[in-house]
């Protein structure tokens, strides 16, 4: 059964936690302990129903404030498909902890409130999720009980969003009006809005198609270890083991091997006890070559028709996620897939302000800060760009002095 992961953002108060309570809840996927706590807790709406956000608001103070601050995710399934949910918080002050949900997502549920539209915070959240490169995106305007079930109200909201999704080049847009308080429209459609001609939430998230990735020429695999037994029984034996990022490797693929430029061809491709015609993305194997190379973990076994770029020199957009400074004279790690190397911020291009997007010089970057810089590397990257493959062309900023992660690139171009 296919997986689809996908993340909610929204601003505070916009219903983005209710609006996952009441997918769970209405999907009959809440375990008998949990509905308990639910039934019993001292958290009610105004009309006298249950809270669902207590759902995915697990942080204590979550529950004081009423609004999410952690990535929160939840699992659940219907007879079409299994999910994965990341709920964000949509506050400006956790930027990064929004990037880090979304960043694994296949799509993206933005949330508007019906009384207020599109405002500053519905402006970040989709600059977002296109500086991430989400496919799909579902518009869900909210608390449509609130201003009657209005259709003019609906129309007049998606109106501006389509003049921001084009800004933002937001190709696969869909529109929802929805009450994740009432249930309208999230697993079953609405009678309150006969108006409305598409289908609810949960049917569309059942047959949206995200599968893109394994159609892709871009054959991708880190080396994370090299297999060598070097018993009596497999004195020859030698395979590499890795994830495959993208794309497929089939036997017989002619492919190389980055960054030595050595070429090969796949002779065996191994999954646990099986062996494979062919290796997909997501899937952990061991590759073997016809010729004894050079290989070692951080290296790439890439497709030799589809060839990734190498540079020691790249541009890339930034998240800054640390509450200490980017120091431009001090080395950072980059860890990029299996490779990891030094490297330095060479030069701040510009940062963006994400409620205007509008771009200005900078000379520092603090904690939620997003922008362009040029990084410097010690090792050449084998990379692709971020719009082209994003499983291969993302990396993350290690501050050695403290060895957190403080950034997360998505690769825009090589330096000449």
């Amino acid at each position: 059964m296919n997986i689809l992961k996908f993340f909610t953002a929204g601003s505070v108060d916009d219903g983005k936690s209710t609006l996952i309570g009441r997918l769970l809840y209405d999907t009959d996927s809440i375990l008998a302990d949990q509905l308990e706590a639910l039934q019993s807790s001292n958290r009610k709406n105004d009309d006298g129903s249950i809270d669902l956000a207590i759902l995915t608001d697990g942080l204590r103070a979550e529950r004081e404030q009423g609004i999410t601050i952690d990535v929160a995710y939840k699992y659940f399934q219907t007879k079409k498909r299994k999910f994965i949910i990341a709920d964000t918080p949509g506050h400006i002050q956790y930027t990064r902890n929004m990037v880090t949900g979304a960043s694994t997502a296949n799509l993206a549920i933005i949330l508007i409130d019906a009384r207020n539209g599109v405002v500053e915070q519905t402006i970040r959240h989709s600059y977002i999720v296109s500086l991430l490169g989400i496919k799909h995106v579902v518009v869900c305007i909210n608390k449509m009980d609130m201003v009657d079930y209005s259709e003019t109200v609906y129309s007049a909201i998606i109106e501006k969003y389509k003049t921001l999704a084009q800004q933002l080049k937001l190709a696969d847009v869909t529109y929802i009006p929805v009450s994740a308080l009432k249930g309208d429209n999230i697993v079953q459609t609405s009678e309150h809005m006969d108006w409305y001609e598409g289908e609810s939430l949960l049917h569309f998230l059942e047959k949206v198609d995200t599968d893109n990735l394994d159609k892709s020429q871009l054959a991708r695999m880190p080396v994370q270890w090299v297999v060598r037994p070097q018993t009596a029984e497999l004195h020859d034996y030698r395979g590499y083991a890795g994830r495959v990022l993208s794309g497929t490797f089939n036997l017989n693929d002619k492919v190389t091997v980055l960054p030595s430029g050595a070429s090969s061809t796949v002779e065996k491709i191994e999954f646990f006890d099986q062996t494979l015609d062919a290796a997909h993305a997501g899937q952990s194997v061991i590759i073997h070559l016809k010729d004894d190379v050079d290989i070692s973990r951080g290296d790439t076994i890439v497709n030799a028709s589809a060839l990734p770029q190498e540079s020691k020199l790249i541009e890339a957009d930034l998240c800054w996620m640390d509450g200490r400074v980017l120091d431009t004279s001090i080395m950072y790690n980059i860890q990029h897939n299996s490779k990891i190397t030094r490297c330095k911020i060479s030069e701040i291009l510009h940062k963006v302000d994400i409620n205007t997007l509008e771009k200005h010089a900078a000379e520092e970057f603090k904690l939620n800060d997003i922008g362009r810089v040029i990084i410097k590397t010690a090792d050449a990257l084998a990379f692709d760009l971020y719009d082209d493959n994003r499983a291969n062309g993302s990396a993350i900023l290690v501050d050695t002095r403290t060895n957190l992660t403080v950034g997360a690139l998505m690769f825009r171009a090589a330096v000449e």
